[in-house]
């Protein structure tokens, strides 16, 4: 057990970094190789490492297993949707036009009741599966849980540092 777990948290430092590199770098606005933000087939690699990283930590038992793809696949969900939202701002900052503020904050709406349902789909998919650990493998969940949420806090710092860019950019595109 022990030994399992310290294969677990090494591979979740190996992995952490460039999945933490690959969260900052999607902040970008367009998706040129100089722009850092990788492609999309470079999105589904990370996602494919959190996926394989999340499942590794649980050590899932043959029953678990059969309650694993509805989890997956609304994590891979979430994260398709994600990398569609960062490409359509990288177009929308992209293209010099009028913004209609209204128009904004309706558009900004909608992305957040689309995050918000994903997630929900995803707490969703994760109750069976929940449910069904060992406290053993909810202490790992917490570990690997615990490591992300470092990264996203990272993340979502540099995401609200571009936010604010982002709303600088539409506030100078507005007319005067």
């Amino acid at each position: 057990m022990r030994k399992g777990m310290i294969g677990v948290m090494s591979a979740l430092f190996i992995v952490g970094a460039p999945v933490a590199h690959g969260q900052q770098a999607t902040s970008g606005a367009t998706n040129s190789p100089e722009s850092g933000r990788p492609s999309q087939a470079d999105f589904k690699m990370l996602t494919d490492i959190r996926v394989g990283v999340i499942k590794a930590a649980l050590q899932l038992t043959p029953d678990q297993e059969k309650l694993w793809p509805a989890v997956e696949e609304a994590i891979r969900a979430r994260a398709e949707t994600r990398y569609r939202r960062l490409a359509a701002l990288g177009e929308r900052l992209g293209q010099s036009r009028d913004v209609d503020p209204v128009q904004l904050y309706r558009q900004r709406a909608d992305v957040l009741t689309d995050r918000a349902a994903g997630l929900r789909k995803l707490a969703d998919a994760w109750q069976p599966l929940y449910q069904s650990l060992t406290p053993d493998q909810k202490t790992r969940l917490r570990l690997v849980t615990v490591h992300a949420i470092g990264g996203f806090r990272t993340a979502m710092e540099n995401r609200r540092m571009d936010m604010d860019d982002e709303e600088d950019i539409e506030l100078w595109l507005l007319p005067n």
